[in-house]
């Protein structure tokens, strides 16, 4: 493992930044007609917001539990409520979703 020294990590932590995760859930619509092709707006929408470097890091989940995915926003809290209030998915009611205010380091990514 690498050796990460006080003065690294002095200097990272003033480069932080902040951001917001948007953890997703199914709604109370999740099974009813039509869910899967609300979810595929969805994910459409969410490709436009990554496009456009306002969702950075878009992760679904398909552990079969209530959570259906993460989203880490470049945006204040503010933005993102008004953001998810207008995700097809929520407003039909097939997911429901919790923001959390975070702190992160630019440049992060996942690996290809």
């Amino acid at each position: 493992m690498t050796t990460i020294t006080d003065e690294f990590m002095r200097q990272m932590i003033s480069k932080t930044r902040n951001y917001c995760i948007v953890i997703l859930k199914a709604g109370p619509k999740k099974n009813e007609e039509g869910a899967e092709k609300i979810i595929w707006e969805h994910g459409r929408r969410n490709f436009a917001l990554r496009a456009d470097g306002v969702l950075s890091i878009v992760c679904p989940i398909s552990d079969g539990s209530n959570v259906a995915g993460v989203g880490i926003f470049n945006a204040d809290v503010e933005e993102v409520t008004k953001i998810m209030d207008e995700d097809p998915a929520v407003k039909a009611g097939v997911l429901i979703y919790e923001i959390h205010p975070c702190r992160g380091f630019p440049g992060s990514c996942l690996p290809e």
